[in-house]
């Protein structure tokens, strides 16, 4: 058998490296291409929203059928929240919440009870003097808390939405318009 040379060494090397890449390529095709096993049928609702990184953790309060802290898949949205918790009950003011929001780790979703004559509790409650929830406020609401005018409510509920929504007031400083005193009035009237 003839020696090789090295220019002969390499092109082999890189033939079978090429080689092995389609072959390797190849097979993770097939994987995909093969019918779901139980296990992804069991879990079929976590690869549908595959689309994030890690799991995220929300609360969900307010007109839903079991409250409470639930483990959800990156990128879900506030809606698959609200299924989780059971769907909403029959009071609830589902129009009153962003459902296509993404949800961010750490939020709280509460979804507001209709209150008299139809309305929204939530509307009737950004009127009084408790916190507003940042996930269902309204540039009504936010309107009211010194140092917040209607454009600057409108970026707050801009910002909410493209980011999924808002796991804490401290969010908020990343929006221009809001200094250090509004900052002191969002902590006071807001709650994540």
């Amino acid at each position: 058998m003839p020696e090789l040379s090295r220019a002969q060494v390499a092109v082999y090397g890189a033939v079978a490296v090429a080689v092995l890449l389609i072959g390797a390529r190849s097979l993770r095709a097939e994987g995909d291409a093969a019918p779901a096993s139980a296990a992804t049928e069991r879990f079929g609702e976590a690869l549908r929203f595959g689309e994030g990184g890690g799991d995220v953790v929300v609360h969900v309060a307010g007109a839903v059928r079991h409250p409470g802290v639930y483990r959800l898949p990156g990128g879900t949205r506030v809606t698959d929240a609200v299924e989780r918790a059971g769907g909403s009950t029959a009071r609830a003011a589902v129009d009153a919440v962003n459902l296509a929001a993404r949800l961010a780790d750490g939020q709280q979703v509460v979804i507001p009870e209709l209150g008299p004559g139809g309305g929204s509790s939530a509307a009737l409650a950004g009127s009084g003097e408790g916190p507003i929830s940042l996930g269902t406020a309204t540039v009504e609401q936010l309107d009211t808390i010194e140092g917040i005018g209607p454009v600057t409510a409108g970026d707050i509920i801009e910002f909410r939405d493209q980011h999924g929504g808002l796991a804490s007031v401290e969010q908020l400083d990343q929006i221009s318009g809001i200094g250090p005193a509004t900052m002191e009035a969002l902590r006071d009237r807001l709650q994540p």
